[in-house]
């Protein structure tokens, strides 16, 4: 319940930015600057993520994961506030985006910590062959935070006009936001800790992990990590978050239907990951990961190349991409999960997984954007695709098979 409040917060800001960026960012001839101005704090609120897992992972390593959970709820509460009483440009000027950057920033921080605690927390509660099974309620959550916060949008964008949208709609969903952080934190303060080894450090038997000690002591794995994380985080953030706006911009399916669809697709995505974990409990991690980044190798461009005004067209897009995006979202936790040791692990899975999604995952929307603004836009299934080979190679010669082992 806490990780789908954390995600709601979060993707809020990628649904609505078509109708606050004209009221945050100062007006230009080009409707594109302003929708590019948002993406890039968008981007750079992803950044924010490896200081918030190297931090918050340290809390969740030092002080329980417990701890960690709580603290990183009550910072999305805090973001999704301001946020939702954030002034306009024409109020206050420059201000605007600045504080819309600060909003950013501590969700940033806040996302960041969330799935270091939160993926650690489940696949340490998980029996030993249903790691797979208890790793996809990550994106399960994940998934139903999304998808109040894409149906919310929808359903303010059918009942409102556009104009109304832009002045005032697009805050409701970040105070809706605010207000779930409490239900939230209350839920978290009866969370069972996982951590074995949290009352010895607090009593002083045990020795706490430095910041650092992950990366320190376990390199290959952390870069590992990296590896697996770059084909998983370009696919689920185009398919995911961007695609709406993707196939607004360039095939002009209107933003209504446009989201829609993507409520649509996100059903379907959260029903299929607790499957695609049960699969990976039997079959292994390994056949699925090269499964998932294969299909997007090779399919991302005609896929995407299909895109016309039609809803339907998108429709059937978004689902195909989902019955392989499922192949890695459902097991992300447990390979990470089963890549590091105890003492580390929130750490240790954090901060390298933050730095892949900050890099590849953030800034597809501003690259797409981009591109598009440059006149380029057909390069970006390209770029999809490449990043998609990076971690094909890594799933076929880097990594070995983690599913039947017990947790290091």
């Amino acid at each position: 319940m806490g990780n789908l409040v954390e995600w709601y917060d979060w993707y809020a800001y990628s649904f609505l930015a078509t109708y606050f960026a004209v009221q945050i960012f100062p007006k230009s001839e080009s409707g594109l600057t302003a929708l590019l101005d948002a993406f890039a704090v968008f981007a750079v609120g992803f950044f924010m993520r490896p200081v918030g897992g190297l931090l918050m992972g340290a809390v969740a390593d030092r002080l329980g994961r417990k701890a960690a959970l709580t603290l990183t709820i009550l910072l999305m509460g805090v973001g999704s506030l301001l946020m939702a009483v954030l002034p306009t440009y024409a109020q206050v000027g420059v201000l605007a985006p600045v504080l819309l950057l600060v909003a950013r920033l501590i969700q940033g921080l806040s996302i960041g910590g969330e799935f270091a605690a939160s993926t650690t927390f489940l696949v340490e509660s998980a029996p030993p062959t249903r790691r797979g099974f208890f790793s996809s309620f990550q994106y399960v959550s994940t998934t139903i935070g999304q998808l109040i916060a894409s149906g919310l949008s929808a359903l303010l964008a059918r009942s409102l006009s556009d104009s109304q949208m832009g002045s005032w709609g697009w805050r409701i969903p970040f105070l809706v936001g605010a207000l779930l952080s409490l239900v939230g934190l209350l839920i978290r303060r009866g969370a069972t800790e996982t951590l074995a080894t949290v009352e010895a450090m607090k009593e002083g038997r045990a020795s706490r992990p430095g910041i650092f000690d992950a990366l320190r002591h376990h390199p290959r794995q952390s870069l590992l990590i990296v590896g697996i994380t770059v084909a998983g985080t370009i696919a689920y953030y185009t398919w995911t978050t961007y695609l709406p706006t993707y196939a607004n911009t360039y095939a002009g399916v209107s933003k209504s239907d446009a989201l829609t669809v993507g409520t649509l697709a996100l059903v379907f995505f959260g029903l299929l990951n607790p499957i695609a974990g049960m699969v990976s409990d039997r079959v292994g991690r390994r056949p699925l990961l090269i499964t998932f980044a294969a299909a997007f190798v090779v399919l991302t461009v005609p896929g995407l190349g299909l895109l016309d005004g039609s809803a339907g067209r998108l429709l059937l897009v978004e689902c195909v991409g989902m019955v392989f995006l499922v192949m890695y979202t459902s097991i992300a936790a447990a390979v990470n999960a089963e890549t590091i040791p105890a003492r580390v692990r929130a750490t240790g899975i954090g901060f390298p997984y933050s730095v892949s999604v900050a890099l590849f995952g953030g800034t597809a929307p501003y690259i797409g954007t981009a591109l598009k603004n440059a006149g380029h836009g057909t390069l970006f299934p390209y770029y999809v695709s490449a990043l998609c080979l990076v971690s094909l190679l890594v799933y076929v010669f880097g990594m070995k098979e983690t599913a039947h082992r017990p947790l290091p």
